[in-house]
């Protein structure tokens, strides 16, 4: 590793005294390695802070956070106007309360270890997840959720998230059970059409949201395709579904019920605004326009990544 290599790290203002990336920042610049560290602390941060870094050249981004911080930065690159070899390669802290995109993709929870990783292996083609509503544009590193999983994430409360980790997700949700009202919505893509009533909705370059839910097992990010996942009202079938949950797990018991799509974009619409979970940041709109861009970033993730086409096999 020269000194030519230049990184710089883009940090969630909430993990800004993690003691851990600081002595691992420390280390990587006594082994050469240039790295500069911006924090964000408002809206906008991310936007400004990549604009910066490009006009630098700088050749790796990091996302140090969670969720969130992933999609501000990912987003921010891809708002832009270069091609994906030309933007800087784009690597991931898992600093947040679920960390759910860096779980599905295997990325380590250890600091050092997450560091090292992007230091062995080379980027390689991400797709990104494009939303139109409300006569703007949106980008999604992991996943858009909407029905149950988007009202638990949205309330969950800072606080139980800091004492709780991804377990608040699961203490919210519980909380709230016996008050799911179904949300009425029509869904249309190539050879997809479905109109009806949903409690739990998935749109996933990613799998999984909310702390673990994985609510589309299998969504991959380099196949230029986006993995529908639409929950129905359980009605009859709730007695035997949660029964399913208790013995199986949960997802034996989403896999009884849900249906499922993989297309390259999607329409939905409704006639009362719905809200959808944008790696937890709430878009309220009446029409959505969800597309998958294929290859839109580079990315550096393990090579065994169960998120890929054809992930290698490492020895163990």
């Amino acid at each position: 590793m020269t000194a030519s290599v230049h990184w710089r790290l883009i940090l969630n203002g909430k993990a800004a005294s993690d003691d851990e990336l600081r002595a691992a920042i420390v280390e990587l610049r006594n082994r050469g390695v240039r790295v500069d560290v911006r924090v964000t602390w408002e809206i906008g941060d991310a936007d400004r802070q990549v604009a910066e870094a490009v006009e630098d050249r700088v050749g790796t981004l990091i996302a140090a956070g969670g969720d969130g911080t992933l999609s501000a930065v990912a987003a921010a690159l891809a708002r832009r106007d270069e091609v994906a070899g030309e933007l800087p390669a784009l690597g991931l802290v898992p600093l947040g309360t679920a960390n759910d995109f860096a779980r599905a993709a295997g990325i380590p929870d250890n600091v050092a270890d997450a560091l090292r990783l992007i230091r062995s292996t080379p980027p390689l083609p991400v797709d990104l997840l494009r939303i139109t509503a409300n006569k703007g544009e949106r980008w999604v590193a992991n996943l858009a959720s909407g029905g149950f999983g988007t009202e638990v994430t949205t309330h969950t409360r800072e606080s139980l998230k800091s004492m709780l980790g991804g377990l608040a997700y699961v203490v919210s949700g519980l909380g709230q059970l016996g008050r799911i009202e179904p949300q009425h919505a029509r869904l249309s893509g190539p050879g997809f059409d479905w109109d009806g009533d949903f409690i739990a909705l998935g749109i996933g370059n990613g799998r999984q949201a909310g702390g673990g839910q994985e609510l589309c097992p299998e969504a991959l990010i380099d196949d230029g395709l986006l993995n529908l996942t639409i929950v129905p009202p359980l009605e009859g079938e709730l007695a035997a579904t949660l029964g399913t949950a208790m013995f199986e797990g949960r997802q034996a018991a989403l896999e009884r019920v849900a249906i499922r799509a993989k297309l390259p974009w999607l329409e939905l619409s409704a006639a009362t605004p719905l809200t959808l979970n944008l790696d937890g940041e709430p878009l309220k709109a009446r029409q959505f326009r969800i597309e998958c861009v294929p290859a839109r970033l580079r990315m550096h993730l393990p090579l065994d990544c169960p998120l890929r086409q054809n992930p290698a096999k490492v020895a163990a």
